[in-house]
C-alpha cells in the first residue's frame, strides 16, 4: 500500500528537508524514525524541498509499506513519541498506488513573516525589519506577479530545472500583529523563488525600486536584476493541495 504522511516541522535545527551528506535534515530524521519503528528502510518522497532554516506548517511525503496487525493504526502516535519536538506527524492516509506527493500537488502556499519590532522571542520564526515599508506599493507589485509565468529572475542561479514557468494564483501582503505577512500560492516554485520575490518587494516598499521596475526585472530573466534574498527563518510552507481522488 502507498501512504501519505502529513506533518509539520520547525526548520531551525535542520539543513532543509532533503538528505545532506554532512548535515542533519528533516528527511534523515524521519526516515530513521520509520526504520526504527517498522524494522525496515522506508524511503520518503516529499512534496518538495525546503532550504536550511525554512519551516513547514503542512508538508506531505509518500512511502510504501505493508502494515501488520495494528501497526498502521498506531504509527502516528508512535512516531510523535519517537521524533524530536520540532517535527510533528498529523495524519497517515492511504492513497492510490500511483499517488505522488510531489508531482500530484495542485498548489503550494508559502507565508513570509516580517516583524517591525525588536523582540527577544521567536526570532527564528520571522525576519526583523524595522524600516518603514510602503504597504500599498508592495501589494501593487504583488499583483504584477500574477501577470507573468516565467520567473527565471527569481530562481537560484545554478539550478537544473527544465522550466522556469510557474502559475501564481495569489500574492498579497497583510498587516499582522508583529508586522507584515506575505502570502503566495502557485502550482510550483523554483529554488529560492519566494525569498527572492519577498526581497524584491521589500526594495519596492523601501522605494529602492518601483512597481514599473518589476516588469523589467521579470522580463530580464536575470537574477542579478531582482532584489536580495531574505533570510530563511521567516519562510513557512503552509498548505499543499491534492486531487481528492488520490485518497482512499
Amino acid at each position: 500500500m502507498r501512504f501519505f504522511l502529513e506533518f509539520s516541522y520547525a526548520g531551525t535545527n535542520y539543513h532543509g528537508w532533503q538528505r545532506q551528506p554532512n548535515a542533519v535534515s528533516v528527511q534523515e530524521v524521519m526516515e530513521h524514525a520509520l526504520e526504527t519503528l517498522l524494522k525496515s528502510p522506508i524511503p520518503l518522497t516529499a512534496a518538495g524541498r525546503t532550504d536550511t532554516g525554512v519551516h513547514a506548517r503542512q508538508m506531505f511525503a509518500h512511502f510504501e509499506y505493508d502494515f501488520k496487525d495494528d501497526e498502521e493504526e498506531n504509527l502516528v502516535h508512535q512516531l510523535n513519541q519517537f521524533l524530536p519536538q520540532d517535527i510533528v506527524i498529523h495524519s497517515l492516509k492511504r492513497v492510490t498506488s500511483e499517488a505522488h506527493a510531489r508531482f500530484d500537488a495542485l498548489s503550494r502556499t508559502y507565508e513570509y513573516h516580517i516583524s517591525n519590532k525588536r523582540t527577544p522571542f521567536e526570532n527564528e520564526l520571522h525576519y526583523e525589519l524595522r524600516q518603514k515599508l510602503n504597504f500599498e506599493e508592495m501589494n501593487a507589485a504583488a499583483e504584477v506577479l500574477k501577470q507573468y509565468e516565467d520567473f527565471e529572475c527569481f530562481s537560484k542561479s545554478k539550478t537544473d530545472v527544465k522550466t522556469f514557468l510557474c502559475q501564481i494564483t495569489h500574492a498579497q501582503w497583510t498587516i499582522s500583529e508583529k508586522g507584515y505577512t506575505f502570502t503566495i500560492t502557485a502550482n510550483r516554485f523554483l529554488r529560492n523563488m519566494v525569498r527572492a520575490i519577498v526581497g524584491t518587494l521589500i526594495e519596492i516598499g523601501l522605494k529602492k525600486k518601483t512597481v514599473e521596475d518589476l516588469h523589467q526585472i521579470i522580463s530580464s530573466k536575470n537574477r542579478s536584476s531582482a532584489g536580495y534574498s531574505v533570510p530563511a527563518q521567516g519562510l513557512f510552507l503552509t498548505k499543499i493541495t491534492y486531487p481528492k481522488h488520490l485518497f482512499l
